[in-house]
Formats: C-alpha cells, structure tokens, sequence
C-alpha cells in the first residue's frame, strides 16, 4: 500500500482531515471532545463526526451493524454496510466541509475497516482498500491519531462504563487481538499518516501530543 493524500496533491492546503482509530475502548471520544474544544477555543471553523453514522442514513445502517441480535450478517455484508456508511457520510458532510475549508475531525474511517473488515473479517485489505478509494474518490486524512490501549484493557472500560457489549465489542478475544495487530500493521504502511499514541497515558498528555501534530499541519 502507497502512502498517498490525494488532496494534498490537487493543492488544497487551508482544509485539514484528521481522524482517530484504535481498538474498542482506547479512548478516542474523550481526545475527539478534547481536540475540538480546543479548536473551537482557537476559532477555527471544526466539524466532528464519527463512523459509522455521522448522516441519518448513516445512524440507520450504525443500529444494523452494531444490533447484537443480528448476528447472522455475513463478513462481506458488513462490510459493504460500512461502506454504505461511508459513501453517504463522505459527500454529504466531510467533503463539503473540506471544500469549505474546515477542519473535520471523524471518529473512525477507511482504517477501521482495513483493520476490522479487512483482516479479522478475513475479507482481505487489497479489496477493501479498493473498494473505500472508490466510494471515497480516494480521500484519505491527512492525519491519523491511532491510540494504542491493549484491546483487553479497552474492552474492560467498555464493560465499565455500558450495560451490554454491542455486535462488535462482543466478539471473541481473538477477533480483537486480530483488529488491534492489524492497526499496528497499519501503522507501519503509512508513517508518515498515522501517529501512534500511547492510550493509557493520562487523557490530558495524550491531547498535547495531539496538539502538537494538529498545529504543526494547521501552521
């Protein structure tokens, strides 16, 4: 896989894309509140959204996916809900406000499927990569914050802070150990895109290691 940003090659350089990915439970609502409050304080014009969902189409195809009571949904089915998801959530909120300008921050996006899909899924990251930079237009973030938290420790605050695992968490350890090795593997295709941060460290370290990437791009 080629590490590529295809907006930064047709020269738009004032929007930013940035998301955040890792295992259940790493913590990525709590940096994705943290970050865009501090952007808000700093006036600029942000936008956070998380996938799946993010549209109202895209909330409906969210309560499919993670519906514990559906558990017969194939591997390829899922995936192309995902992808559904996202097709609907890159042209009807993130490109227009990265045409627009903005700032947008998403929870989850091509990554989580390459990991979750891709690999414990067993669908294989070469179709899947090729499916999300069709649906996309090959939009990928300009950066990638990937909190590193042991996937049973990221499940343990899960089990702590909800009555019941959705479809997802709920899976076998071994599900999880595939999702989290893959990121990792994720993490080496594209260094340049991914900055890898260590999860349990304290909320507010973890948010000035963010910062510190978000203002380097942000000039």
């Amino acid at each position: 896989m080629a590490e590529i940003n295809q907006r930064a090659k047709g020269g738009k350089t004032k929007s930013l894309f940035i998301t955040f990915e890792g295992v259940e439970g790493s913590g990525k609502t709590t940096q994705i509140n943290m970050l865009h409050a501090h952007l808000l304080r700093m006036n600029v014009d942000v936008v956070a959204t998380q996938e799946p969902g993010g549209t109202r189409i895209g909330e409906e195809i969210r309560r499919i996916i993670l519906d514990p009571s559906f558990k017969e949904i194939h591997p390829m089915t899922e995936t192309i809900l995902y992808a559904a998801d996202r097709a609907q959530h890159v042209y009807e909120v993130i490109k227009p406000a990265l045409d627009a300008g903005k700032v947008v921050i998403c929870d989850r996006f091509v990554d989580s499927t390459l990991a979750y899909q891709g690999v414990a899924r067993r669908i294989g990251m070469e179709g899947v990569q090729n499916l999300n930079e069709w649906i996309t237009d090959d939009l990928y973030p300009d950066l990638t914050f990937l909190l590193e938290v042991p996937y049973r420790v990221g499940l343990k605050r899960v089990q702590e802070r909800k009555a019941a695992f959705d479809r997802l968490e709920g899976e076998a350890s071994s599900f999880h150990e595939q999702v989290q090795e893959a990121y990792r593997t994720l993490a080496k295709f594209f260094p340049l895109r991914i900055k890898v941060l260590n999860g349990e460290d304290k909320p507010e370290n973890i948010h000035h290691a963010v910062m510190q990437e978000v203002n380097r791009l942000l000039g």
